[in-house]
């Protein structure tokens, strides 16, 4: 039997893709809110498919609702800072 890919969606576009295609940000289970490089850390996740998609959420909040928690600024910069470099990455592979 074939694997099956697991689809995600952004929570700011709403674009399914494949999980290994987006960029998950997860709160665990202490209600700390970070980036997940890897996307299989324990907790609630949340998915976003690019930079500009981060900073949609960061202005609507909607990571807020999706994380079921209220991420602060501090975080969001983490985030953020932790997006950059994992894009980074992706640009220098290609």
């Amino acid at each position: 039997m074939p694997k099956v890919k697991r689809q995600r969606s952004c929570i700011a576009c709403r674009m399914q893709d494949d999980k290994v295609k987006l960029h998950r940000i997860v709160r665990d289970s202490e209600g700390h809110v970070r980036f997940d490089p890897a996307g299989n850390a324990p907790g609630r996740g949340a998915y976003v498919c690019s930079q500009e998609c981060f900073a949609k959420v960061m202005k609507s909040h909607r990571l807020n609702a999706a994380l079921k928690t209220t991420v602060s600024k501090e975080d969001y910069e983490a985030i953020a800072n932790g997006l950059n470099q994992a894009l980074a990455s992706e640009e220098e592979e290609n």
